[in-house]
């Protein structure tokens, strides 16, 4: 028989991570693409996850399931020592948490992840899909316009209007916090 507690833990599982495991698939192999193992990131990452749940530390599970993987997948580059051709330069971009920092700075970090997550799904449907490839998942302009059958300028243009209502909508956020 099956304990509350496990249904419980199945339901959020349910509700809160697994709609999002393969977009974060998607980005991993994207952004690391042969450098790490997905499935072994994966598993780390929902392990973590789950461990944070149990100690009721998370305000948005996907941020802090991003934040993760992003994290597992660097120490498993880091550690195989594999692809430093590939992600030369990169490591500037990358932005860690640091593991020594407090929940509270990371639950601030995941609120803010939250909060931009929240500006991007306001978007038009069109914009976002553009805005997201793009900026999530780092596709050129020319391979957005190929992808959605559209021209280069048509995505700039895009990108451009993602930018300012995304923009309008943290710099309204922000003066409401302010009140």
């Amino acid at each position: 028989m099956i304990s509350n507690e496990d249904q419980n833990q199945e339901q959020w599982y349910r509700e809160n991570v697994l709609p999002h495991e393969p977009m974060i698939r998607r980005w991993l192999t994207s952004r690391y693409g042969s450098l790490c193992d997905v499935d072994d990131v994966m598993q780390e990452s929902l392990f973590r996850v789950f461990q944070a749940h149990r100690r009721n530390e998370l305000k948005s599970p996907k941020a802090f399931l991003f934040a993760v993987a992003r994290n597992v997948a660097v120490e498993q580059i880091r550690r195989s020592k594999v692809g430093t051709t590939e992600l030369r330069g990169e490591w500037d971009e990358i932005d860690f948490l640091d593991q020594a920092n407090g929940i509270e700075e990371t639950a601030a970090r995941n609120n803010e992840l939250e909060i931009l997550t929240e500006a991007i799904q306001a978007l038009p449907d069109r914009c976002r899909r553009i805005f997201t490839l793009a900026k999530v998942y780092g596709m050129s302009y020319k391979a957005i316009g190929e992808k959605l059958a559209i021209s280069t300028n048509t995505v700039s243009a895009q990108i451009t209007i993602g930018m300012e209502k995304v923009t309008a909508f943290l710099e309204k956020k922000e003066d409401l916090n302010r009140i």
